[in-house]
């Protein structure tokens, strides 16, 4: 391989690893509170994305060097492998571990386009529940975050549509409130004291 070809592989290859790390800025500034479901779902996967970035510019490093003895290219072989062979199982592991185990939809009255979904996101038996605000459908489709609760380390009991503008969130020692706008965003939380049990 000529010394001009070579380098054009590693640029390609870096320019590639580029990109892959712009898509997954994309994917996670959509993740934000506000941001496109649809780019989320599509674009924000860190463990494959990272894992795919890093490959790129191990392999453009390792096409920019020449391995002309032998030990080299025995080296260069028994990295890969363990780059491969190590890292395929962890970013498996890792991708399948970071699926959502369990999610409730819950439509708003008089508003089917706007969803309250509560999805288990824990990793462990213990569930951690994220609570989200979908407003709108299709490409226009935004979510607005409420917040995540454990089980174990919250007061969190349960949330709820309270009205068809309102959702509140129903904790042990109080309740939030919040506001949804004619726009579909979330106005900003209130405290309310829970009333006395009888």
């Amino acid at each position: 391989m000529t010394a001009a070809r070579r380098r054009l592989i590693v640029w390609v290859l870096r320019g590639a690893a580029l990109a892959v790390l712009l898509v997954l800025l994309v994917g996670w500034n959509s993740s934000r509170s506000g941001g496109l479901v649809v780019l989320e779902q599509w674009l924000y996967h860190p463990v494959p994305l990272i894992a795919a970035a890093v490959a790129l510019t191990v392999a453009s490093l390792i096409v920019g060097m020449e391995f002309r003895t032998k030990l080299s290219q025995i080296g260069c072989a028994a990295g890969l492998m363990a780059l491969v062979f190590g890292g395929l199982p962890i970013a498996g592991f890792a991708y399948i571990a970071d699926q959502d185990r369990w999610s409730e939809r819950r439509p708003g009255s008089g508003h089917p386009d706007r969803v309250l979904v509560v999805t288990d996101v824990a990793f462990s038996i213990d569930p951690v529940w994220r609570v989200e605000l979908v407003s709108g459908t299709g490409w226009s489709a935004r979510h607005w975050y409420l917040g995540t609760w454990d089980t174990e380390n919250s007061d969190f009991v349960r949330v709820d549509w309270s009205g068809p503008e309102q959702i509140t969130v129903t904790r042990q020692e109080g309740n939030t409130v919040f506001d949804v706008r004619p726009d579909g965003s979330l106005g900003e939380p209130r405290e309310e004291a829970r009333p006395p049990q009888r």
